[in-house]
């Protein structure tokens, strides 16, 4: 049996015992986040403790300063690194990972764009009165409706994802303003989205970019539909090349340029360079063959996080540098002036900004056999604490959808206790409800203690759910020392709001 405070043969290989487990690694956390004297975690100088004596848990705590200069960073870095290029670069700050009006005024504020992929994206993003030619409408499967309302609001870009939707959103856009005797119909802005073949080093389901799935137009040779001739009658036409002129040929649409997404959570540059190549490569041929100018090009996002000590993304500055230099020198190669740039960052802006707070319940010892050959080591078998707080997979769902992991520490003290490797779980009907699968805390963790688990701010709140009937948490902003709602907690009369009776 192992003791506590030693390294448990039931923990994962990159997981190391801390040398201090009441240390915060500044990589996980929002860069106003530390601890105060009585050993609090603090954010912006709250203290947890006060936090959760005010707003109850679980609830999520965001830094808006270190949102905005994480927002500020791209756009500057960006501009810097792509000046002689194309003048800069167009940053969409990607809605999906993290939306509400609070946090569409300050993309606003900071100089970014807003991407958005659904009516209700386009909902908030209109009530926080971003202007619509500062908007990005994405989506595998947009209604008339979405497209119609897109339209508008005068959004710069509607991604187009294949040819069907392509054919609608021409349509949509033709039949408009035709009540006006004379009045020409405005013309939809598009960018086509494609799927360049390079898969991402990531989860299965957030790479994006390789042909096995949903979204985009393919380049591969051979996939154009078997009615278009391409660029002569021996050419192998893509599904992408057949978007291009399917686009130039419709006056309702004018055609910014292409776009692309590779996956999400990526650490190394090498597929978004050789994405940018690919793309580039495309532009150039699409100008020989067709005539057809496409002065845009997106590099999509997906920039990672730090979610364990481990972890090592690369900051904006040299994500950017990287980029232009991989466009510098293709567009060189290729003889073409560089497009516009746009990136579409979310999860590296918003992630980090973000921990959510639990209170502790139950704490559970369960005597498991320690797996291969460490059994041999260590008799056998091992202890593995579950400690269960007061939410759950309906306020993170990604643990049971990507097996993603997560860090956490004990917020409300500090102490001098061994480490014990634990699992953190939440209090719904599941096996699979798991908030931080491994991490090492004090082994004097008990009931009412409250941890603290960093780098929630993507897609935690965002793909929350009711399960269970748990009020979803609320969303607290935090500046110099004092929090506000930016969306609040549900209660249970809003759960109850919308049932009908019998």
């Amino acid at each position: 049996m192992t003791a506590a405070g030693a390294a448990s043969p039931l923990a994962p290989a990159w997981l190391e015992v801390p040398g201090d487990l009441n240390r915060l690694v500044p990589s996980l956390w929002a860069h106003d986040a530390g601890r105060g004297p009585d050993g609090q975690l603090t954010v912006a100088g709250l203290p947890v403790g006060e936090i959760k004596s005010a707003y109850g848990s679980p609830v999520f705590v965001l830094s808006e300063d270190d949102f905005r200069a994480r927002a500020r960073a791209f756009k500057t870095a960006f501009d810097a690194a792509f000046a002689d290029l194309c003048g800069g670069v167009d940053v969409y700050y990607a809605g999906k990972s993290f939306l509400c009006t609070a946090v569409a005024a300050w993309v606003r504020e900071e100089g970014l764009r807003l991407d958005t992929a659904s009516g209700g994206e386009l909902a908030v993003a209109a009530r926080a009165g971003v202007p619509g030619e500062l908007i990005g409408l994405h989506g595998n499967n947009k209604s008339d409706a979405e497209i119609a309302r897109a339209l508008e609001l005068g959004v710069g870009r509607i991604i187009v994802d294949s040819l069907d939707e392509l054919e609608r959103v021409a349509a949509i856009a033709a039949a408009r303003g035709t009540d006006a005797p004379g009045a020409e119909a405005p013309r939809a802005k598009v960018m086509l989205r494609l799927t360049p073949g390079v898969h991402a080093h990531t989860h299965e389901f957030i790479a994006t970019a390789h042909e096995d799935q949903k979204f985009g137009l393919s380049m591969a040779p051979g996939t154009a539909s078997a009615s278009f001739a391409g660029a002569g009658p021996d050419a192998a036409a893509s599904m992408a090349e057949e978007a291009v002129a399917a686009a130039a040929g419709h006056d309702s649409i004018e055609l910014l340029g292409v776009h692309c997404h590779i996956g999400s959570q990526i650490f190394e540059p090498e597929g978004f360079e050789a994405a940018a190549v690919r793309l580039l490569e495309f532009v150039a041929a699409m100008r020989s063959a067709y005539g057809v100018a496409l002065p845009e090009l997106d590099l999509g996002g997906g920039y990672g996080i730090a979610y364990v000590p481990g972890d090592a993304p690369r900051p904006a500055g040299e994500i950017a540098e990287a980029l232009a230099g991989v466009v510098r020198a293709t567009c060189d190669r290729l003889g073409i002036a560089a497009p516009r740039i746009s990136i579409e960052p979310g999860r590296a802006i918003v992630g980090s900004t973000t921990f959510t707070l639990y209170e502790v319940g139950t704490i559970k010892d369960v005597v498991v056999d320690v797996p291969g050959a460490a059994a041999q080591d260590d008799g056998g078998t091992a202890v593995r604490r579950y400690i269960s707080v007061d939410g759950g997979m309906s306020d993170n769902a990604r643990p049971v959808l990507y097996d993603a992991d997560y860090s956490v520490v004990l917020a409300n003290r500090t102490s001098s206790a061994p480490a014990q490797l634990a699992r953190v779980v939440g209090k719904h009907c599941e096996s699979g409800d798991i908030v931080v699968r491994d991490a090492y805390l004090p082994a004097d963790v008990r009931a009412g203690d409250l941890l603290a688990v960093p780098g929630t701010g993507a897609y935690c709140w965002a793909l929350s759910s009711n399960y269970n009937y748990l009020a979803r948490p609320g969303v607290l902003a935090v500046r110099d020392g004092a929090a506000r709602w930016i969306v609040r907690g549900e209660t249970e009369e809003d759960l109850l709001s919308r049932d009908m009776g019998a």
